[in-house]
């Protein structure tokens, strides 16, 4: 494994099994610049798709590419369409530079909010050099390999009315609706989380954002799937609201362990469909 070079927040753990890892919600850090126009930075934080990168610390050891963010989905969302088109047409969402949280609560001093000067400067500053970084890690590997897995990691609170209705479940598989992977890749996938206990669906309330429906590519031997996992599959969530003062819960690693093993299993099913796992 190696490290490349790259701006401060962004890091690139190099590896050369054909499985490419992307982490682009798991930020906490907030730009200086933006803090002054904020409601609060602990607003701005709860959001994060907390503890993802310690649930997934185990990728890089089985020979994995890891990208990584540290910063905050707030000031920009690497994980949505540049030109700010929805995801989610008639459905409620947040944007490039989110201006309310998932519940609906402002982000921005009223009057703050990022102006279209603005939104163009954070996409050049964050967003750009994130998915330069994807694009030539999967150019590396690809190189390689003739077939590459891109597994787009991602979490979410288990109830938020305004986005979707009851408990979601715990494993939520995106393939833009088969598009962006082979079916087998999706096959294995979906009975590795259909065997483990947890519950799941395929293509349900998230398909794969932005990143999963850019580069998933089957055709020229790119296979994009996301993974959001409801959060009380991994981390002791209390249901409903939440508050400042108790969100997070802390990260608890004998808690994780269920789940991270079935996703260790997942990992190695991308692997093996790329050929090479052991």
């Amino acid at each position: 494994m190696s490290e490349t070079a790259h701006p401060s927040w962004l890091t690139v753990t190099r590896g050369v099994a054909p499985l490419l890892i992307s982490l682009p919600h798991t930020g906490t850090e907030i730009p200086d610049e933006i803090v002054p126009a904020l409601v609060s930075p602990t607003l701005a934080r709860k959001d994060a798709d907390w503890w993802i990168d310690r649930l997934y610390a185990f990728a890089a050891g089985i020979g994995a590419t890891v990208v990584h963010t540290a910063i905050s989905r707030t000031a920009i969302d690497v994980n949505r369409d540049p030109s700010g088109a929805s995801l989610y047409p008639g459905q409620a969402t947040t944007g490039l530079c989110p201006t309310e949280t998932f519940d609906g609560e402002p982000l921005y001093r009223p009057g703050e909010e990022p102006d279209e000067k603005e939104v163009g400067r954070r996409r050049q500053a964050y967003f750009v050099p994130y998915h330069a970084a994807l694009a030539a890690e999967l150019k590396r590997l690809r190189a390689i390999h003739p077939r590459v897995v891109l597994y787009d990691c991602h979490s979410i609170r288990s109830v938020i009315p305004r986005l979707f209705d009851g408990e979601l479940p715990n494993f939520n598989i995106g393939t833009n609706s088969g598009a962006s992977c082979h079916s087998a890749l999706t096959q294995a996938v979906e009975d590795l989380c259909a065997g483990s206990g947890f519950s799941h669906i395929l293509n349900g309330r998230f398909k794969g954002g932005w990143i999963t429906r850019h580069y998933g590519s089957p055709e020229a031997g790119i296979h994009a799937i996301q993974m959001e996992l409801a959060c009380r599959g991994y981390m002791p969530e209390k249901p409903g609201p939440v508050s400042e003062d108790a969100w997070p819960t802390a990260y608890d690693e004998a808690y994780a362990a269920p789940m991270r093993d079935v996703l260790t299993r997942i990992l190695h099913a991308c692997l093996h469909f790329a050929g090479t796992d052991s």
